[in-house]
């Protein structure tokens, strides 16, 4: 698996994480500060494999990885609506952020939004 580099992009994590956190102040009653380090290692998991799916040109990488993930997070307690908003919010963050990257920022657009349909059909 390819790593993003989160340093040319250093508050973009945190502007997702602060973001669900305070749309969903459940999560932090229901899974605790362990439920922010949980979601901060997702992040950087969807991270990575946008950016495999990108360098090897292969969307149903990305695609495959969310259906996967959403199964693990639903029997774990979580919905599929919200994993569906933190690509949503990915989406919007790397709009603002990722603008000196136009390649890479349409494809990662694509891939998210592909996942996001398939995970609505599954709901």
């Amino acid at each position: 698996m390819t790593k993003f580099s989160f340093e040319k992009y250093p508050d973009l994590l945190d502007d997702i994480i602060t973001g669900i956190y305070e749309a969903y102040p459940e999560l932090e009653e229901k899974f605790g500060e362990r439920g922010k380090v949980k979601c901060k290692e997702d992040n950087e998991h969807h991270f990575n494999y946008l950016e495999t799916a990108f360098l090897l040109n292969q969307p149903k990488i990305f695609t495959d990885y969310a259906i996967w993930l959403n199964n693990v997070l639903v029997s774990r307690g979580m919905k599929s609506s919200h994993l569906i908003d933190n690509f949503e919010r990915i989406h919007v963050a790397i709009a603002n952020k990722m603008k000196d990257d136009r390649d890479r920022l349409n494809q990662f657009s694509s891939y998210l939004q592909a996942a996001i349909s398939e995970l609505r059909d599954q709901e």
